[in-house]
């Protein structure tokens, strides 16, 4: 007989081991880092599939009666947040600078791996072409919380050129929210008949309001919120501890304000960013707080750990001509096409990418995560409800858009389960070669222990830092 004040209820039992996995990485946090070169996305995810309801059945969102508009609203806070905090961490006045680099990875390099996703997936699982572009644009984008997790406070970030971590970080920033057109083209095709209303909505909708009107809004938000920081700063009206609050909520807020307006989330957020520290002085007042290193332990991993608890894997044979083979050859067909081949034929229109193995690190470094998931959901709600407003399950039943609501979920979660799995470990794997490929007395003591940079990446002043010079840090 169990003692009756015992309650171990699904709620509680979360609470016992999601703490327990952040407490255990914390202790262990550099070791892992620096030594094991695992980042927290897919040791979360294991954590989450080992007790989740294909485990131990320990951790069971639905036992909670999380849904998927709940999953939709989770995935919105945490990848808006992670937009916001990108905007913040990039050098003062950096697009002024490297907008050249940025645009050529949102536009060319990104509309041509929207192409390559659509194509592969039309051609291996025969669905419509609109289908096919809609799941292609949630892999288009480069997920901000995956990429934040690698290149951010690790000894295998130290070895990268800052302008690359700065390119790859300000493009996962934007591209999540630049993904819309590329999503909404599709949802468009399949809900209108007409050509002339498809291109009034886009056009009117997606790209001038979404879009454009809320990168505008994102950057009023952040500058007028710096302004009011300095304000207050200035009078000793606020404290240090407010800082982080403050940081919090104004990106809540922002997220909160185009969500309202029906904008795009997260270009509202990664401009708020932008315009919030555009001249470096937030990011001085805190760079001793270690703002995004909270942000990853506790938000990002605990999302993942999530991810990993509803991963949907008896969708993945039962689906519309969906089998674990044909899933498989769509990750590892997008892994190689999705992006690599377009870096590569564009380097030499890429000032911050000045070699062909930086060509190849970015082009391999575009990993699609928690974005995708939201973009996902956002769909199949524009498809089940004609608004971003998903049902709590997809519906039973004859639907106009059966097919691509049932295929869309479950296709989008494996590939972002594959690739958690795939770029989380390529620092390892990256670190590990690295240390084997050189003489025996160059190696570190301990594999992957090497501190000098990658081979065939620039470190030289002036080239690989993306950072103003002294004479611009003084204006």
């Amino acid at each position: 007989m169990v003692w009756k004040q015992l309650e171990p209820t699904a709620s509680h039992i979360t609470y016992l081991i999601l703490s327990s996995f952040l407490i255990l990485y914390a202790l262990f946090s550099l070791f892992v880092r620096n030594r094991l070169h695992l980042s927290e996305p897919p040791l979360a995810t294991l954590v989450g599939i080992i007790f989740g309801p294909k485990g131990f059945h320990a951790l069971d969102p639905a036992k909670w009666g999380l849904r998927d508009n709940t999953t939709q609203e989770l995935t919105r806070v945490i990848v808006g947040i992670q937009c916001f905090a990108v905007g913040i961490e990039l050098p003062k006045f950096y697009f002024s600078r490297h907008w050249k680099s940025v645009a050529m990875l949102l536009g060319p390099v990104m509309a041509g791996g929207w192409v390559v996703c659509a194509l592969l997936v039309w051609l291996l699982f025969d669905t419509s072409p609109a289908t096919a572009l809609v799941i292609g644009a949630c892999l288009t984008p480069t997920d901000p919380v995956l990429a934040a997790s690698v290149l951010s406070n690790s000894q295998f970030s130290t070895r990268v050129p800052n302008r690359l971590k700065h390119l790859l970080s300000a493009e996962s920033g934007c591209n999540d929210g630049v993904s819309f057109p590329f999503l909404y083209f599709g949802i468009y095709i399949l809900i209108e008949k007409a050509a002339g209303n498809i291109a009034r909505e886009w056009f009117l909708i997606t790209i001038l309001w979404q879009c454009c009107f809320g990168t505008f809004m994102g950057l009023f938000i952040g500058v007028s919120a710096n302004w009011l920081l300095r304000f207050s700063d200035g009078r000793d009206m606020i404290g240090r501890a407010s800082y982080l609050v403050f940081y919090f909520l104004l990106a809540l807020f922002s997220i909160g304000v185009a969500s309202t307006l029906g904008s795009d989330d997260f270009l509202v957020a990664f401009g708020a960013g932008v315009g919030f520290a555009r001249d470096g002085w937030f990011r001085k007042k805190t760079e001793e707080t270690h703002l995004p290193n909270v942000i990853d332990l506790l938000l990002n991993s605990s999302l993942f750990v999530y991810f990993g608890a509803i991963i949907p894997w008896h969708a993945f044979s039962n689906g519309p001509n969906l089998s674990i083979g044909r899933l498989i050859a769509l990750l590892a067909l997008i892994l190689l096409f999705r992006r690599l081949p377009f870096v590569l034929a564009l380097k030499r229109w890429i000032p911050n990418i000045h070699t062909y193995r930086e060509a190849l690190f970015c082009g391999h470094f575009g990993p699609m995560g928690v974005g995708a998931l939201f973009l996902a959901i956002e769909a199949r709600a524009e498809l089940e409800t004609g608004s971003s407003l998903p049902l709590p399950h997809p519906p039973k039943g004859h639907s106009e858009h059966k097919g691509t609501i049932e295929i869309i979920w479950p296709m989008i979660c494996f590939i972002v389960l594959g690739s958690t799995m795939v770029h989380g470990l390529s620092t390892a794997i990256i670190s590990v070669g690295s240390h084997f490929s050189r003489h025996k007395h160059e190696r570190a003591h301990f594999p992957g222990a090497e501190t000098d940079a990658l081979d065939g990446m620039e470190h030289a002043i002036g080239a690989g830092d993306s950072e103003p010079s002294s004479e611009e840090e003084d204006d």
